[in-house]
């Protein structure tokens, strides 16, 4: 399974990098998510409960993160057991871009992702459009937590990009999320690694 997409955030590139670095914030944004702890060096455990089609399971993981390249970029690798419900592992690239959007010229930035993740088990039995709904719900649901909690701890921040961005995400325009399947970032690198995880 491989995916890519990208989404623009009202906020800066640093707050973006802080948030997605921030194992509170990730566990409030992950759907499903129950844990989210630091377990060494650039390691996180994660724990999660998934649901996709008929099969419900909860994930146990691990990310971890190399190519650390802050505020800009880094790569996660993942891999999570379900039990029966199955396992998934692979590797996910996040890079944050600052852009400038709006008359009073607010910075904001641009997250894009990309995620190469396989899975085994009665998960995939499910089929591939299943899984996909599935994950692009769980990506949407991310990105729509990730905003609501950027904003609530960022409220002065690109009050007009969070407008275009909610405008082109109603008219399908160029800023919507381009989630094809995971679209965390975090989320569907949650959902394969997870499924996954997240990763």
């Amino acid at each position: 399974m491989d995916m890519q997409g990208s989404r623009t955030l009202a906020i800066t590139q640093q707050q973006a990098w802080d948030a997605l670095n921030d194992p509170e914030v990730l566990k409030a944004c992950i759907p499903g998510c129950d844990k989210v702890e630091v377990s060494g060096d650039n390691q996180y455990a994660i724990a999660m409960a998934l649901k996709i089609g008929p099969l419900a399971a909860k994930f146990s993981g691990k990310i971890t993160l190399s190519d650390i390249l802050p505020p800009s970029s880094y790569t996660l690798a993942f891999e999570g057991q379900g039990g029966p419900a199955g396992f998934g592992k692979g590797n996910s690239t996040v890079t944050l871009t600052p852009v400038n959007s709006g008359p009073c010229g607010n910075s904001g930035c641009e997250l894009a992702y990309t995620v190469h993740a396989q899975v085994g088990g009665k998960i995939a039995q499910l089929g591939q459009r299943l899984i996909d709904g599935a994950a692009k719900s769980m990506a949407d649901d991310f990105f729509k937590r990730f905003d609501e909690e950027m904003q609530r701890r960022h409220p002065q921040a690109a009050p007009d990009l969070i407008a275009d961005s909610a405008h082109a995400a109603r008219a399908g325009g160029k800023k919507a999320s381009k989630v094809p399947a995971w679209s965390w970032v975090l989320a569907l690198a949650l959902l394969a690694a997870a499924v996954w995880l997240l990763s």
